[in-house]
């Protein structure tokens, strides 16, 4: 009997009506053998065996659809993870490399009279928003660019508030200006649309007109010097590509564990996620930077919107219901920073959570009543894109493994099946796992602290889905730089009494606590070791709540 098979089977028998019922007439008959205690004990038997009643008719029931609804969630994301990896490694075996599936020239340069009219007219943004600390860095790697300076504007496009960033962004526009850089700095008036915003009002200068192709980069990413030279062609050649993504690459990976486990969950969207969904769909959701835009298409889609906190997923989706397709190029890297601060790290997950779950609540009609994408590719976007990475795995994760499993130690009754608890979750975490090799031994610590970012995720994915308070909440990405870093550091090791009330967080308290207790049922009343990874899990929660993770940078 297949697996698919016996899955089904399993969900028949627990959800079976004569089942339940032949549960409930055995709890029935418990409770009238209890009737006589309660009128002997008095209050506290009565309270007892309300407490029974509760349990048999409201608690256990209610649980049990939600293990069921679970179970239903494993299998999906199972399937899709197994699905995008299934595609990575046919793609890998077959040795299909964007330069081979798509047509790709190196620009020719030879004839020296017409060189620089063979380069395309590129434009190169900057967003950025009080980032003193990696300005120069971006500024100054956009600049270095090998590309005719003639054929390449650079468009700074400061936000700033703080006088001193935008000073700072000032002067190194016009250090790289008197070196015969094209390079503009452009201030608003005002922040509306944040980094959405400030991206439209790029493209609305005149100078904008005379360029084919638009790059973006965030204030901390820094490009290698024959970035265009290797992802212009691909737009050169192929007039039905819209964007060229290319893969981020960390410098701060090494700085603590919770950097490392970052680079394990982004690699593998990298590897995986966006892999797949270039080799297969020819579509996959921009990241907002390092990327190439077409701008013609940007135009066709309908330019920046800042309905979500995910602009680039926005444009993507809009543009792929253009029928424009993407490419994305593994083996071209842009070197970035991870935020190495856990306050910072959650405000970022908030975003990326919260924006997509909205985008997914706003798009959904938009997606269905386009006329000019397969059904197949519909199905694809609202289905494998939308809900099953961006919405079902948050839920997921925290509910099973955070909320329901810690609830089996007091539920007896309640019944998961081992492929739901050992051999999927295992087979999940090793995918995840082979895309970062360096970091298996750092696989339990991973899988710990995704457990307590699911709660964040989770939190902001039905904020999205219910477009609650905090939906349009932006919070710039807080980058350190290496030099104020250390600076910092050293300074909160002169506020030892003072940095423990900045770092607590009480609903990773809360959360663990609970664990934590069901953890004790189970070592006092439990029949297995299941208490093991309820400690575990607990702790984890207990050193999140408590701010013990990732660079702690104290209040100035």
């Amino acid at each position: 009997m297949s697996p698919l098979m016996k899955f089904f089977l399993f969900l028949y028998d627990y959800l079976s009506p004569s089942s339940w019922f032949l549960v409930q007439r055995h709890n029935l008959a418990a409770l009238s053998d209890t009737t006589d205690d309660v009128v002997r004990s008095g209050i506290i038997g009565e309270i007892i065996y309300i407490w029974k009643q509760t349990r048999i008719f409201v608690f256990i029931p209610i649980l049990k659809c939600l293990v069921t609804i679970c179970l239903v969630m494993s299998l999906l994301l199972f399937i899709e993870r197994v699905y995008m990896s299934i595609v990575v490694v046919f793609v890998k075996l077959l040795r299909r490399t964007p330069e081979k599936v798509h047509k790709w020239e190196a620009i020719n340069d030879d004839d020296l009279e017409l060189a620089n009219t063979n380069y395309p007219m590129v434009l190169i943004q900057i967003p950025m928003y009080n980032e003193k600390e990696v300005c120069q860095l971006s500024i100054g790697a956009a600049c270095r660019l090998s590309w005719p300076l003639d054929r390449m504007i650079i468009q700074v496009l400061d936000d700033s508030t703080d006088p001193a960033s935008k000073e700072l962004v000032n002067a190194e526009c016009d250090k790289w200006a008197r070196k015969g850089i094209n390079i503009m700095s452009e201030i608003r008036d005002n922040r509306i649309g944040y980094k959405a915003g400030a991206l439209k009002a790029g493209m609305m200068h005149n100078y904008v007109k005379q360029c084919e192709f638009v790059a973006i980069f965030d204030a901390d990413f820094q490009p290698d010097p024959d970035f265009l030279e290797r992802t212009i062609p691909f737009l050169i050649h192929n007039h039905e590509i819209s964007l060229v993504q290319c893969r981020w690459k960390f410098v701060n990976a090494n700085e603590c564990l919770m950097t490392r486990m970052q680079e394990m969950s982004l690699n593998y969207h990298f590897v995986a996620e966006q892999e797949s969904g270039s080799s297969i769909h020819a579509f996959f959701g921009f990241n907002g930077t390092a990327g190439v835009w077409r701008i013609a298409a940007l135009n066709e889609a309908g330019g920046w919107k800042d309905r979500t906190t995910v602009e680039d997923m926005d444009l993507a989706v809009r543009a792929c219901l253009h029928g424009w397709k993407f490419v994305y190029v593994h083996d071209v890297e842009v070197k970035n920073e991870l935020p190495s601060t856990f306050k910072a790290y959650r405000f970022q997950q908030h975003r990326w959570s919260c924006g997509p779950a909205n985008l997914w609540r706003k798009m959904t009609m938009e997606i269905l009543q386009n006329k000019k994408v397969s059904a197949w590719k519909k199905l694809y976007l609202i289905y494998n894109f939308f809900f099953i990475r961006k919405i079902v795995v948050h839920i997921f994760t925290f509910v099973f493994y955070c909320l329901i499993l810690p609830a089996t130690v007091l539920f007896p009754e309640l019944q998961v099946p081992k492929w739901a608890t050992v051999y999927f979750p295992t087979t999940i975490t090793i995918l995840n796992a082979i895309a970062t090799p360096r970091s298996l031994h750092l696989l339990v610590f991973w899988i710990l602290f995704e457990n307590v970012m699911s709660m964040h995720r989770t939190k902001a994915t039905f904020i999205g889905l219910l477009e609650a308070g905090r939906v349009n909440e932006w919070v710039v990405t807080e980058k350190l730089g290496d030099t104020l870093k250390s600076k910092l550091i050293a300074k909160a090791t002169t506020k030892l009494y003072t940095r423990f009330g900045q770092r607590i967080n009480w609903r990773e308290l809360v959360v663990g606590l609970y664990i934590f207790l069901c953890g004790c049922y189970d070592f006092a009343y439990g029949g297995s070791y299941f208490y093991v990874y309820l400690f575990l899990q607990s702790c984890a929660f207990f050193v999140a709540g408590v701010g013990y993770i990732g660079t702690f940078v104290p209040s100035v």
